[in-house]
């Protein structure tokens, strides 16, 4: 089961919406400091390692919670060189980077510096209008909780064969692109329905959000977003990469099947210019970033309570009962009645996912390098939620 009509940045129908599930309640974690066993998450290692027997090339994964810290990596980091996966590995983290988009513009609300239900027409005047689109009636609230309606640039058949998969991606991978350009293939098109008429996620308002950090800033939106979060949070392997195309150390190789008549090809894409998705899924990150930023986020370090309640009121998401999304992060319920907030990032050759529960205190954030295997995702996040001891402590 793949999310086709909620494409994440890089890739057409990829992952989040392998998450689909029920409704609500986790329980509080206590705080303890001992170093969890091996056995803690026996059944988390198992399904990560089900995944690489299921093809994926090379997981990378971490766990916080009233144990401690737990880090786990399989299979290989370089199909060229057989090494493996690293347990501190850096990687592209996709659509993950809404929610630090998010928690600025709801920092700067708090501030006093815009207002969540300010029109984006406020904040960039002219930018979005042409085909029926008009920016005047479309909110910043709207932006971040994907209800404005506004066509995903990820969407259009042109781009897509241009910059996501076959010899148009590898041809095109280093180019420098705007934000501008990228909205402009959204614009081209007529919007899919009313702003507010209901939840229908789409890169091109995370592009949006992000010039409206910029623009009520005052600079780019990268320097926002390093001295808000990734500085005071000590988040030492997250990074903006601007229009770079590698991967800091230590990392690995990330994979895609970019040619769908020939299934079996592989293809090496861990160096693209990250400006193509700059704002919607350019930050590159750790699992134990991650953890990081979503625990602290969670437990109010970031935002005032105020702010926090607002990111965690939701829409429901209509194409997957059980699931709805708020400002930059995602709420479902497991088969088992644990309730997680989570979100994941997906782009070529990379698909990331953190979970956590709404104290806080409990944290899963885990990578593939590669952009297929989607369906093992939601059997690792029920591993660590529903059969893991210390998910119940």
């Amino acid at each position: 089961m793949t999310r086709a009509k909620r494409p994440r940045a890089g890739v057409i129908g990829v992952a989040a919406a392998v998450i689909t599930a029920t409704a609500l309640t986790s329980p509080a974690q206590a705080s303890r400091d001992t170093a969890p066993t091996a056995a803690d998450h026996q059944a988390t290692q198992s399904a990560i390692d089900a995944a690489v027997a299921a093809g994926v090339p090379g997981v990378t994964a971490q766990v916080r919670d009233a144990g401690g810290i737990w880090k786990s990596a399989a299979g290989v980091g370089n199909l060229e060189t057989g090494a493996p996966r690293g347990k501190n590995d850096r990687f592209r983290i996709g659509n993950i980077t809404n929610t630090f988009v998010a928690t600025v513009l709801l920092q700067m609300a708090a501030e006093k510096k815009l207002s969540l239900d300010d029109s984006v027409e406020r904040h960039l005047p002219g930018l979005v209008t042409g085909h029926g689109n008009d920016g005047r009636a479309i909110t910043v609230r709207q932006l971040l909780n994907h209800t404005s309606g506004l066509f995903d640039y990820l969407a259009d058949p042109e781009y897509g064969q241009t910059y996501l998969a076959g010899d148009g991606y590898l041809q095109h991978r280093y180019d420098t692109q705007t934000p501008q350009q990228r909205v402009a293939v959204a614009l081209s098109h007529a919007p899919l329905f009313a702003p507010g008429a209901r939840h229908w996620f789409s890169n091109t308002n995370d592009i949006l959000a992000a010039l409206i950090v910029e623009k009520v800033g005052g600079r780019p939106y990268e320097d926002e977003v390093r001295a808000r979060i990734i500085e005071p949070l000590g988040l030492k392997a997250t990074s903006n990469p601007g229009t770079s195309a590698g991967l800091p150390r230590p990392s690995s190789r990330g994979y895609s099947k970019l040619f769908y008549v020939q299934p079996e090809r592989i293809d090496d894409v861990t160096e693209v210019n990250a400006s193509q998705v700059w704002g919607n899924g350019d930050i590159i990150s750790s699992a134990g970033d991650l953890d990081r930023f979503y625990g602290a986020l969670m437990r109010g370090k970031l935002l005032p309570a105020r702010q926090l309640k607002e990111m965690k009121t939701t829409v429901d998401n209509p194409d997957f009962p059980g699931s709805s999304y708020g400002l930059g992060i995602e709420r479902l319920t497991l088969g088992c009645g644990t309730t997680v907030w989570y979100h994941d990032g997906g782009t070529v050759g990379w698909l990331t996912l953190a979970a956590f529960t709404e104290d806080g205190r409990h944290q899963l954030a885990f990578n593939y390098n590669s952009n297929w295997g989607a369906e093992t995702l939601l059997p690792i996040l029920n591993a660590e939620f529903c059969q893991t001891p210390s998910a119940s402590r």
